[in-house]
C-alpha cells in the first residue's frame, strides 16, 4: 500500500458484511486517503451469502420510512429485558435512512405475504434475500470493494492494541491479510460442533442445518476477538430454530401449521400446548423441544381434511412434499410410524375436550378456542377437533438457523472488551449478542443491514 493508504477487511458476505462494504465504499469516496476495501467469505463464490442468501427476508416495519412506535420497547419484550436498549434504538432510529439507502442501490421493497398468523408489519425486499445479496454484491463492486472467496479468516492481528491484520487460509495457504480496521459479519456458531455440545448440550451438534447457508456459520468471528480479548454477550442458550419436514432435504422447508391439530411424539403423546401462541411465537422453543426432548427427535402433527379450507393455508408451509394422508387414523400411524392405539386414544381425549364454539375459529389470531381445563397438556387457541377425514400428518423435526451468543457491540457496531471498544474492530449481524430467550420476530435481517451500515461508515470515519 502507499505512504498514508488504509485497509479495511470485512469478514463475512451475508446482508451485515455486504452492508458494511458498500456503505464504507461509499464513505471511503472523496477521502485523502487512498482506501482499499476488501470482502472475505470462507464459501465458493457460488455459495458465499450465509443465511442471507435463503431467507425471505422479512423486516420489522409497517412501511419502508417507519418503524412502530412500540418498537424498542416490543423486541425488549422478547428479550426479556436485557438487550441494550441504546442499541435497539439507534437500531429503531436508522432503519428509515436504511432501507432507504438499500433504495438507492436498486432494492425494492413489498409489504409480504406472511404465512397465516398476524404479528407485526412487516416489508420485504422484492426477491428476498437472493436478490438482496444480489444486488448488493453488485453495488459493492461497482465501487471498487475486492471480493476473496474460499477465504477463512483464522486469527485477529493486534499491535499496541490496534487491528493490524488478519490471519487467513486461502486455497489451503496460511497468509497474513494486513488491515487498518475488521469488520466482523461471519454469522453465529451454528455449524461448530463443538460449539453447539458446550452451549446446549449433547446432541446439539446433530441438530438440522435449516439452509446451505448456515453450514459456513462455525463461530470462526466470535472465536478470533474472543481470543483477542472481546467480550461475550447474548444468550448462549438461545437460538433461532423452526420444524421443519423431516422428509425434505430442500432449504427451510418449515410446517408452521401445527397449531391447528395436535402434535405428538413416537409414542402418539402430546406434549406441549401447541396453541399456546402465533407461530412466531412458539416454533423455536417447539424446535428445540422435539430435538432435545422426543424419542428420536422427532414429532408429528397430526390434522384433518378441514385444514385445506383455511384460506390460503399453504403460506404456512414450505414442504415441497405434501402431508401423509389416510381416511382413518390407524391407516395415517402405520406411515408415520407412531403408536396406534396412543394416538387414537389421545385424538379421542383431544377431541372430547374440544368443547368450544368451533364457528369462531380463526387461523390468523389467537382466537380463544381453547380445550377444557382436562386436557393436560392444555390447547390455548384453534382447538378444534380432528374428526373429518382424510387425515393428514406432517414428520417434523427441529432445524437451527443461527445462535443468539455473540460479541458484545455497541450503538456505533464496535466491538467492545473490558476496557471498551477495541480500536478498528466492528461487527454486525448474527454475530453479535444482542438476543436473550427468543428472537425478536424479522428482526435478524433489519439489524444486520442497519449495523452493518453502521459498522461501515464508522470505519472509515476512524481512518480521518
Amino acid at each position: 500500500m502507499t505512504k498514508g493508504s488504509r485497509h479495511l477487511i470485512v469478514v463475512g458476505q451475508g446482508a451485515a458484511g455486504l452492508a458494511a462494504a458498500l456503505s464504507a465504499a461509499e464513505s471511503s469516496e472523496g477521502i485523502k486517503h487512498s482506501i482499499r476495501i476488501t470482502l472475505i467469505d470462507k464459501a465458493p463464490e457460488t455459495a458465499a451469502g450465509g443465511n442471507t442468501r435463503w431467507s425471505p427476508s422479512y423486516i420489522r416495519m409497517p412501511a419502508v420510512d417507519r418503524v412502530d412506535p412500540n418498537f424498542v420497547e416490543d423486541v425488549l419484550a422478547a428479550t426479556q429485558s436485557k438487550g441494550d436498549r441504546r442499541y435497539f434504538t439507534r437500531l429503531a432510529q436508522d432503519a428509515p435512512a436504511t432501507i432507504k439507502w438499500l433504495g438507492t442501490n436498486n432494492i425494492e421493497f413489498t409489504q409480504p405475504i406472511y404465512y397465516l398468523a398476524k404479528g407485526p408489519a412487516r416489508i420485504q425486499p422484492r426477491g428476498g434475500g437472493p436478490n438482496l445479496v444480489s444486488e448488493l454484491l453488485h453495488a459493492a463492486k461497482k465501487r471498487g470493494v475486492q471480493f476473496l472467496y474460499d477465504c477463512a479468516a483464522k486469527t485477529l492481528l493486534a499491535e499496541n492494541g490496534q487491528i493490524a491484520g488478519l490471519k487467513v487460509t486461502r486455497n489451503i495457504t496460511e497468509e497474513i491479510l494486513p488491515a487498518d480496521a475488521i469488520i466482523l459479519a461471519s454469522g453465529g456458531f451454528q455449524a461448530n460442533s463443538e460449539m453447539m455440545r458446550q452451549h446446549f448440550g449433547p446432541g446439539a451438534e446433530e441438530m438440522r442445518l435449516i439452509s446451505p447457508g448456515t453450514f459456513f456459520n462455525s463461530g470462526d468471528g466470535i472465536r478470533m476477538a474472543i481470543e483477542l480479548g472481546a467480550t461475550g454477550a447474548g444468550d448462549w442458550n438461545g437460538m433461532h430454530a423452526e420444524p421443519v419436514d423431516a422428509r425434505s432435504k430442500g432449504s427451510a422447508p418449515v410446517v408452521l401449521v401445527y397449531p391447528y391439530g395436535v402434535v405428538v411424539d413416537r409414542n402418539g403423546r402430546r406434549f406441549f400446548d401447541e396453541g399456546r401462541g402465533l407461530v412466531h411465537e412458539t416454533w423455536e422453543w417447539f424446535a428445540r423441544d422435539i430435538h432435545f426432548k422426543t424419542q428420536n427427535s422427532i414429532a408429528y402433527a397430526i390434522l384433518d381434511s378441514r385444514l385445506l379450507e383455511i384460506s390460503d393455508y399453504q403460506r404456512a408451509i414450505r414442504s415441497e412434499l405434501p402431508p401423509v394422508c389416510a381416511e382413518t387414523l390407524a391407516g395415517l400411524t402405520k406411515q408415520l410410524g407412531v403408536d396406534q392405539a396412543n394416538l387414537e386414544e389421545t385424538v379421542a381425549n383431544y377431541n372430547a375436550s374440544c368443547v368450544g364454539n368451533s364457528a369462531i375459529f380463526d387461523a390468523t389470531r389467537c382466537d380463544g378456542l381453547s380445550a377444557s381445563n382436562d386436557l393436560h397438556p392444555p390447547k390455548s387457541n384453534w382447538a378444534r377437533a380432528i374428526e373429518v377425514p382424510p387425515f393428514l400428518g406432517y414428520p417434523l423435526v427441529g432445524a437451527i438457523a443461527y445462535t443468539f451468543g455473540g460479541l458484545a457491540t455497541d450503538e456505533h457496531a464496535r466491538v467492545l472488551s473490558s476496557d471498551g471498544p477495541i480500536p478498528g474492530l466492528y461487527a454486525a449481524g448474527e454475530i453479535t449478542g444482542h438476543f436473550y430467550a427468543t428472537a425478536p420476530n424479522a428482526v435478524s435481517i433489519l439489524r444486520a443491514l442497519v449495523f452493518g451500515r453502521i459498522a461501515g461508515r464508522e470505519a472509515i470515519a476512524a481512518f480521518g
